[in-house]
Formats: structure tokens, sequence, C-alpha cells
């Protein structure tokens, strides 16, 4: 059967062939058909852009006309509306999104939220073709996914790379997780797309946290944070940061990554706050927010996702030896 090769087993078995791949268990047979990835990559390419434009603040070369920055963005609305990386546009001037059939428009960056790390560019434009989000939270590791973007340079506009999700619920020092592929994911592939087979965006490629010289290591912004950022830009104009007024630091463990159950500590309250006057102190365990234990500050930045500022919300913690709850009005952090 065109060069298949069948290996029956109880466990996992892996078969490869000239028509496709499976992955096998006793119950469950999934088949990689030869065209997903082409058929994935036509539905989400014409909506992939190339950003390029020239940095701010670089006087010594301001005269330069090569001196240019250049990114990727993906179309979330066809009137226009493109979301992209905040560190792709944060320090770029003069705009030029270029779409996937070669069109040139002037762009303007008109939301940036750099705690995300995600901004949105508008181009006057109406009939584009849109990407569809999946939910991330539904991945799992070892599924194929395809990065879309323009990698090095801006003449490479459109280019696909395949891989895997290598891990999720990544942190790395980022406010929100993240997804970790080996796609290959180079400079300018920064807010382009990461796509399941399906052609549904999972994640928007974030280069900045990819070292230099690493191979197959990427990250991505999880399309569920996508579109929790997307949805605050448009009803609010901004993301609106919800925190507790007071300050948390992990434990050592949770630093470094390692599993653990050691809770967040107060290191600082935030004066003329709701927690100030709960009577929170530094020193205080934080245990729980309602009834959701929390080990790290991602976690913690990931569960107030669900919140607005203003909200009421009850922590659980241990102060002066005591078992104590306490209920406090979530504050607006002011990010940019």
């Amino acid at each position: 059967m065109n060069g298949e090769l069948y290996v029956k087993a109880s466990d996992v078995v892996r078969t490869l062939g000239g028509d496709g791949t499976f992955l096998a268990d006793a119950n469950r047979f999934s088949y990689i058909a030869p065209s997903a990835v082409p058929d994935a990559v036509k539905k989400v390419s014409p909506a992939t852009v190339g950003i390029i434009g020239k940095p701010i603040g670089n006087s010594s070369s301001s005269d330069n006309r090569y001196n240019l920055a250049h990114g990727t963005g993906v179309i979330v609305q066809s009137n226009g509306l493109i979301i992209t990386n905040a560190h792709v546009v944060k320090e770029m001037s003069q705009l030029i999104v270029v779409t996937a059939d070669g069109k040139q428009y002037k762009g303007t960056t008109t939301h940036i939220d750099e705690e995300s790390d995600l901004a949105l560019v508008k181009i006057e434009a109406e009939g584009l073709p849109t990407a569809e989000f999946a939910k991330s939270s539904e991945l799992v590791v070892g599924e194929t996914v395809v990065a879309i973007g323009t990698p090095i340079s801006f003449a490479l506009r459109n280019s696909v790379s395949v891989g895997v999700v290598s891990g999720m619920d990544r942190s790395l020092h980022s406010t929100y997780r993240l997804i970790q592929t080996d796609a290959a994911i180079n400079p300018g592939n920064s807010g382009g797309a990461l796509v399941n087979l399906k052609g549904e965006i999972i994640g928007i490629n974030s280069l900045k946290l990819s070292a230099a010289g690493v191979d197959g290591l990427g990250f991505a912004i999880p399309s569920d944070t996508v579109q929790y950022v997307l949805k605050h830009f448009l009803t609010y104009g901004y993301v609106k940061h919800p925190g507790l007024g007071l300050d948390v630091e992990e434990s050592w463990a949770a630093i470094v990554g390692l599993p653990t159950d050691e809770p967040l500590r107060v290191s600082r309250i935030h004066p003329g706050t709701s927690a100030a006057s709960a009577g929170i102190k530094e020193g205080d365990v934080l245990y729980s927010i309602g009834d959701k234990n929390l080990k790290s500050i991602v976690d913690l930045n990931e569960y107030l996702k669900q919140y607005l500022p203003g909200d009421k919300i009850t922590l659980t913690l241990q102060s002066g030896g005591d078992l104590v709850q306490k209920e406090i009005t979530l504050v607006e952090i002011k990010t940019n």
C-alpha cells in the first residue's frame, strides 16, 4: 500500500509510509494525511501579513533607507485589524503591512500591552481573510503544529516550518503561560501564527523568549491569552490587568521550575489599597484565592484573568500563626 509499514503492538506504535503517518495505541488510531500541513497553511497563510518599518530612536542611521525592522502579524478582523507582538511594533515607525497577495498598506499601532507582549495594528482595508482561533487549553504535547511568519528577511514572507508542541504551561519569567515548540522560529517570525492541523491559531509566536543560537526552542503566546487580550483591547481600549494590591514572592523551587507545594508569601503591601485596609501584612503566607491554591506568580496571573479591577475576592492566608480569610477588592495594575 504505497510503501506503508503497519506494525501491530499493544502499546503505542508508529507507522510511517508514503501515504502519511499513523499514530496508534490499543484503542485509537490517528492519521496525519500528507495534505494536512499544506491544507492548514492554505487556510491560515492568506491571513498572515508581514510588518516592516523604521526603528525608533536609532538616530545614527535614521537617514539610512535600509535601516528597517520587520515582523509578522495575523488578521483577526476583515476590516484590517491585525494582532502581533508588542515588541515588534513598540519601537517601529512608518509601518507598512504587506498581505499574502502582495498588497501594501500603511499600518497604525492602535493598542499595545507589554505584559502579554501583544499589540493591534490597523490598516484601511475591507474583506480581508481572517484567522480562526482554537482553544489552546485543548492542546496536547506532541501535537503537530505549523509556524508561519517572516524569518530573517522581509523577502521570506509567509515562510512555513513544522514541528510539535514540545511543552505546555511554560513561564520563563513571562507574565502568562507559554507554549513551547520545536517548529523553527527565527528573527522576524515574531507576531506570526502557530497553527494546528485544522488550520486554527493556537498561539502567536514570540521570538524574544528564544535565546540566540538555541535550536528547536521556540515559544508562543497561547490563543486563550491572545483572545483574552483581544477582548480587552476591543472592549476597554486596553488590558485591564487586575491586582491584589500587594506583591508576593514565590518559593525558590517555583523560581527554578521544580514541583512544589510551597505557597506564595506576601512581600509588600501597597498603601491605600483594600489589601492594606484588610490588615494583610508583609510575611503573611497566601494559600489560596477562593478555592484555588496558587504556587507561582504565573499561576496567580493566569487565575486573575477571569476577574476585573473592582471585583471582590477572598484570600486565605496564614497570618501571625492563624489561618484567616480576607475579602479584598482587586485594583488595576497600570502597565504601559
